[in-house]
């Protein structure tokens, strides 16, 4: 078993011994299909985890974390079974991979990592590629075992506004905490949840969008305030960038905290939630 984070070297030593899993999500500003960019090119073996399938479809917020049976029933239709050792990369480098990582914890499953770099670092190292649907795997039985303590919803971050007992971390852009610059999402309100510490994933990653060595996120972290004197929560726009934060925190040996799993799209899309700018 690895730690939370696998090499590309790692990777290509083990790809039959592992499932490859692409979770990436571009924004709706982005206009990318993630699933074509896939069949254009992927790791050799990889599924295409689809971050919006493995997801509540009776809400209206995007990509919130589904039922314990449906997760079961998805990666158990991607050849996940309970031993299964899981590597999920993404096409931008870091960024929506680590949801994939993270909701495998959340139901019980830390046989999980993230290809360090993703498919840019794969590709700028000449290593081989994929192309086309990815051939149907033999389908597995995934026994989830969900852990509520890893999630948060609105009620729990209304509740935190008032007593500030957890800190809460935001992925977003500088620009977007401090409302300078527009949502993505459009009609969404500009800024941050009261009491909340910018911590932008930028700052977390190389140039090479490669994660920093763990000391060095150790080091970013407590300068947030991540110091293990309070509880921690991640957030960002839409509860997927909020994981790189929750990884970060897992390779620099913290607690990795919970998510809240609504994050700026259900807070800043209601008018009953108070806004700092």
């Amino acid at each position: 078993m690895t730690g939370p984070l696998v090499s590309t070297d790692w990777l290509a030593d083990n790809l039959s011994r592992v499932a490859v899993l692409d979770a990436t999500l571009y924004l709706p500003n982005e206009n990318k299909n993630a699933r074509a960019e896939f069949a254009a090119a992927h790791v050799p073996g990889a599924q295409f985890f689809d971050i919006n399938e493995f997801a509540d479809k009776d809400t209206d917020l995007p990509h919130m974390v589904p039922t314990p049976g449906r997760f079961a029933r998805l990666a158990g239709a991607l050849g996940i079974g309970n031993d299964t050792m899981c590597v999920f990369y993404d096409q931008r480098g870091i960024f929506s991979a680590a949801r994939g990582w993270w909701l495998m914890g959340l139901f019980g499953h830390d046989r999980a990592a993230v290809l360090d770099g993703g498919l840019p670092k794969w590709l700028r190292e000449g290593r081989a590629i994929a192309s086309g649907e990815a051939a149907a795997p033999a389908p597995a039985q995934f026994r989830p075992d969900f852990r509520p303590t890893r999630l948060r919803g609105i009620g729990d971050m209304l509740a935190n506004v008032a007593t500030q007992a957890e800190l809460v971390l935001d992925a977003r852009a500088a620009g977007r905490f401090n409302a300078t610059v527009p949502e993505p999402r459009a009609g969404m309100r500009g800024g941050h949840i009261p009491g909340a510490v910018s911590l932008p994933i930028t700052e977390l990653l190389t140039p090479g969008l490669t994660m920093l060595p763990p000391e060095a996120l150790r080091a970013k972290l407590l300068a947030a305030g991540a110091d293990g004197s309070r509880p921690v929560v991640t957030s960002c726009g839409s509860g997927v960038t909020a994981t790189v934060i929750t990884l970060a925190m897992a390779l620099a040996g913290l607690p990795q905290g919970a998510v809240y799993d609504g994050s700026w799209t259900e807070w800043g899309g209601r008018a009953d939630t108070p806004v700092e700018t």
